[in-house]
């Protein structure tokens, strides 16, 4: 069962992907080119094609594409592209109405908007596969364990994101840099099994140094150093900058697993 200590933080928690403000990738990154064909941008749509909002994703399989909870929760519909830069006219690649492929999205059931941080885990089965050499893949039972003890201070992680390059306050959202662009970095472990995360979440590091994710980078892959092994799905943030800690949503855990092999292991 999930510890409920993160609500006492909920006031802070800013959702990376929701809301009316810029949609926009990896802050303090680079651009990922052909590194990880495997994520996607995907623009969130309701029954009748209208958009919603943006997230970013990993295909686990031809047809399985892993996000955040909060990215599919409210979504009737989805559109996705693969090309790692959409740029310098996203609609001329039917940017946001028309994708590569569509699909549908699937939320976590216990998923609650209102403490979206406990169960923040969605798929989108695609209409059609996507056929790449190599997919992302899940972690095993508790994997991420390991980094509460004396692993911590070498773990890392490879951040992968549509979302804002560079957030600036209300007053100077001129300035923000949303390129629909994927882009890559590598940010530091923080936190694990605390009570601050307890035994749901990760906060990595979000600095000039190591980069981090921005609005946008949600439901996008923290793969476990230079590996394809997931270990969560970026969730939330700490400030609206994007600086600090940014917030993972672990998939190690025995009930994100448990659901995700019971509802698409035939497709995995």
């Amino acid at each position: 069962m999930r510890h409920k200590a993160l609500a006492a933080a909920a006031a802070a928690l800013l959702m990376i992907g929701l809301g009316s403000a810029p949609a926009s990738a990896v802050t303090d990154g680079v651009p990922d080119g052909d590194g990880h064909p495997n994520v996607g941008l995907m623009v969130a749509q309701t029954e009748n094609g209208d958009p919603l909002w943006r997230c970013s994703g990993t295909l686990i399989s031809p047809t399985v594409y892993l996000t955040a909870g909060h990215c599919t929760y409210g979504a009737e519909h989805v559109e996705l592209w693969f090309q790692s830069d959409l740029e310098p006219n996203p609609q001329a690649l039917g940017y946001p109405r028309d994708g590569q492929v569509s699909g549908t999205p699937y939320t976590h059931p216990q998923y609650d908007d209102n403490a979206f941080y406990l169960y923040d885990l969605g798929v989108v089965v695609l209409d059609e596969p996507v056929f790449l050499d190599e997919y992302g893949e899940l972690p095993t039972l508790n994997q991420l364990d390991v980094y509460a003890k004396s692993a911590k201070k070498d773990a890392w992680f490879t951040a992968v994101g549509y979302g804002l390059q560079k957030s600036f306050p209300d007053a100077a959202a001129w300035k923000d840099q949303a390129y629909k662009t994927r882009m890559v970095s590598t940010p530091k472990l923080n936190q694990i099994n605390t009570g601050f995360t307890t035994d749901a979440s990760l906060l990595l590091s979000n600095n000039a140094h190591t980069g981090g994710t921005c609005s946008g980078d949600s439901g996008g892959p923290n793969f476990i150093g230079d590996s394809n092994v997931i270990a969560g799905v970026t969730s939330f943030g700490l400030n609206s900058a994007c600086a600090g800690t940014g917030g993972v949503y672990r998939v190690d855990r025995a009930d994100d697993l448990e659901w995700l092999y019971a509802e698409f292991g035939d497709l995995l």
